[in-house]
């Protein structure tokens, strides 16, 4: 018997972080982790937590979806060939990797900020992105700007 078979009906399944009890976060906490220092990330992503919960006096679970849900895209853009050339195709994504994007891009934009910690640079990227602002928005902006103007090349 093939080992392909066997391998496609066993699915992975995303853990819960110890705190909130929630995937989204155990997704953004596995995006942080750099090196393989978890307790790093937990330190990072928890502080930065507490930190939006001072700042906003609102649950900081409700922020980071809200922050998730601003950024996520739903179109992409990706180059395909066709004969000599290249084409910019929009493509229209699953919600998943939407937010496997989102996710990305936040912690992309809280890197290039200035300071610091990284606790205070997430939540300060994440309560832009609540309020509609940010770098992280600004990407996703772009993003849906550039496949606009390429809806031309959408049958491809």
């Amino acid at each position: 018997m093939s080992r392909r078979i066997s391998a496609k009906k066993t699915k992975r399944t995303e853990n819960f972080d110890p705190i909130y009890q929630n995937r989204l976060v155990n997704m953004v906490l596995n995006r942080i982790l750099k090196h393989g220092k978890k307790s790093l990330a937990y330190r990072i992503l928890y502080r930065a937590m507490k930190q939006i919960q001072q700042k906003t006096e609102k649950n900081p679970l409700l922020v980071l979806r809200q922050a998730i849900k601003e950024v996520t895209p739903r179109l992409i853009v990706k180059p395909r060939r066709k004969g000599g050339s290249t084409y910019q195709v929009p493509l229209e994504i699953k919600p998943k990797q939407g937010k496997v994007l989102a996710i990305r891009w936040l912690l992309e934009a809280s890197r290039k900020r200035l300071g610091p910690n990284m606790e205070s640079k997430f939540s300060s990227e994440l309560i832009d992105a609540t309020k509609g602002k940010g770098t992280a928005i600004r990407k996703k902006e772009e993003t849906h700007k550039m496949a606009e103007a390429n809806r031309a090349f959408a049958d491809f």
